[in-house]
């Protein structure tokens, strides 16, 4: 199986090697990176020493042992299905080193080595190339003769990286480098140059011509127009360091933000979600795995977003929709909503449709109906999601659509493990529309650290209390447990039998459990939400939706 896999990637890179059409083969430094390059679509992928020895947090001076390399191009391998291109250095010694790093590459089912003609330890190319001093040449062509002898898959490549450009010799020198390494056996050539142009590499090539395949590395050039490589006939083009060039930016950014905001809300929606890790991963193979060998029950969620309103507050806006498919940043507001959800690991996503229900048409949600949404308010339309559910889900998350939110706010509401749970914004007085939503909300204790090391419980809500009790604002989300929906189920009907409840809100609901006994936890938050409440919301709502 292990030659069969090994064959199989040298055999493709062979392919590109020998593609009558210019190729291209993209950075990768560990397992992670790999398999985005992978998705990607990139066929091929050079492993490169820069980045394998930056991830390390070394000097690309083989700092890093050629054994640590090697472990780290395992994971990569084990992570992909596309053929690997080493960027062996100089080999990591003499011709025995050589010969004893393919057998090992060819057991790690790495399809391809390149090596250059530098002394080891290497140096950079890009650091004071000119004094950098090359390898002998015919000792450099004996390093890749016995590569070849060592090799036992006769499609493995090695790829012969001259550095007479970069070294200052010249194009005489980098034309006779070249073929004495094409007679000594090398399947391609690399020539490599540390201009902003690329004329060096044109010259060597209108030069050199067919005789073997010629990779190149436009780094320095990289204004360069693809066309032009592909009118000069290269083989393969290598966009050498970039995924680790692009993290390494992006973490800069995050600890930057992280260290100034000292908070997790500034950053944690500009960032891919765990989940997305957890994919890369494959982490689903190891849950299938567990349902095999360790059978245990999944937890289910369900979101159901109360929409079937118009919002006849924003005017013309919502003349032929309601207001949850008002343009937000190029995105109906419900699939903002949708995706926020969904990054949490929410799937099942029901939505109350009411106004202009033929207009609220997302794909991969679910629609119940409240027709007769002009006479009867939310718990009627709440009843109707609960009552078209058969599945039974241990989470309920209830909210509105026409509410913007950080996804911390569900994937807290998750973890809660009470039956009744709401989320309050103590800043609450920011804006008095806020009271659309159900309500002032009086608490068992005031927002402050103190709320993080003790339960607090909701003791009233409504628009009625002495601004001296308040301690928030309800924003709209309530979670619910299976045993909650179960009381739901036995509550809702006597509020909705009364005649003066029939277009009754949250607030009622709330109430009523409350009279019943039943406790209601409240978590705090300061902002991270928005309601769609006028049209200045809706300017708002662009930027909201790009800084989360």
């Amino acid at each position: 199986m292990a030659v069969t896999l090994q064959a199989h990637q040298s055999s493709q890179f062979k392919k590109l090697l020998l593609s009558p059409q210019l190729e291209f083969i993209c950075e990768a430094h560990n397992g992670l990176s790999a398999k985005i390059v992978e998705e990607a679509g990139f066929r091929g992928i050079w492993a490169s020493g820069l980045s394998i020895s930056a991830q390390f947090g070394v000097r690309d001076n083989n700092e890093a042992s050629w054994t640590q390399v090697l472990e780290n191009l395992e994971f990569m391998a084990d992570a992909t299905r596309i053929p690997i291109l080493l960027d062996g250095d100089t080999g990591y010694g003499n011709f025995n080193n050589m010969q004893r790093l393919i057998r090992k590459l060819e057991q790690r089912h790495i399809a391809a080595v390149c090596i250059e003609d530098k002394l080891f330890p290497k140096t950079n190319s890009f650091l004071n190339g000119h004094a950098q001093p090359m390898a002998d040449m015919e000792e450099f062509c004996g390093k890749i003769k016995a590569g070849k002898d060592a090799q036992s898959d006769p499609d493995f490549c090695i790829i012969a990286r001259v550095e007479a450009f970069i070294c200052g010799w010249g194009l005489a020198e980098a034309l006779r480098r070249a073929e004495a390494y094409h007679q000594a056996g090398a399947d391609g050539i690399l020539i490599h140059s540390a201009l902003a142009v690329p004329d060096e590499i044109l010259a060597f090539k209108r030069e050199w011509g067919d005789r073997c395949p010629v990779v190149i590395v436009p780094t320095k050039y990289y204004s360069t127009p693809t066309d032009v490589f592909r009118q000069h006939d290269f083989s393969i083009v290598i966009w050498a360091n970039h995924m680790l060039r692009a993290a390494v930016a992006s973490m800069q950014t995050t600890a930057r933000i992280l260290k100034e905001e000292e908070n997790l809300l500034s950053i944690e929606d500009r960032i891919v979600p765990v989940s997305e890790v957890f994919r890369l991963q494959d982490a689903a193979e190891l849950l299938e795995a567990e349902q095999r060998y360790l059978p245990k029950g999944t937890e289910r969620a369900l979101a159901i977003v109360l929409a079937a309103s118009r919002g006849g507050e924003l005017g013309e806006l919502t003349e032929d929709k309601p207001k949850t498919m008002i343009n937000i940043h190029g995105l109906p507001l419900l699939g903002h909503i949708v995706d926020a959800y969904n990054s949490v690991g929410i799937k099942d996503i029901l939505v109350v449709r009411g106004y202009k229900k033929e207009a609220v048409n997302l794909p991969n949600l679910t629609y119940v109906d409240n027709d007769a949404f002009e006479e009867t308010g939310e718990l009627k339309s709440l009843f109707n999601a609960l009552q078209s559910k058969e599945d039974r889900f241990q989470t309920t998350i209830i909210s509105y659509g026409d509410v913007l939110f950080n996804t911390y706010i569900p994937q807290t509401l998750l973890q809660a493990k009470d039956d009744f749970v709401i989320f309050v914004d103590s800043n609450w007085q920011e804006k008095s529309s806020y009271t659309r939503l159900g309500g002032f909300a009086e608490c068992t204790a005031p927002n402050s650290r103190k709320a993080f090391y003790t339960q607090i419980h909701l003791k009233q809500l409504g628009t009625a209390i002495p601004p001296d009790m308040i301690h928030g604002v309800w924003m709209g989300f309530f979670k619910v447990s299976a045993q909650g929906v179960t009381q739901l189920y036995e509550i809702l009907p006597g509020i909705l039998a009364n005649p003066a409840h029939r277009k009754a809100g949250m607030a009622t609901l709330f109430q009523e459990l409350l009279r019943k006994n039943h406790s209601i936890r409240v978590l705090y938050t300061v902002g991270h939400w928005l309601d769609m409440n006028n049209l200045e919301d809706v300017v708002q709502a662009g930027s909201f939706s790009e800084s989360f």
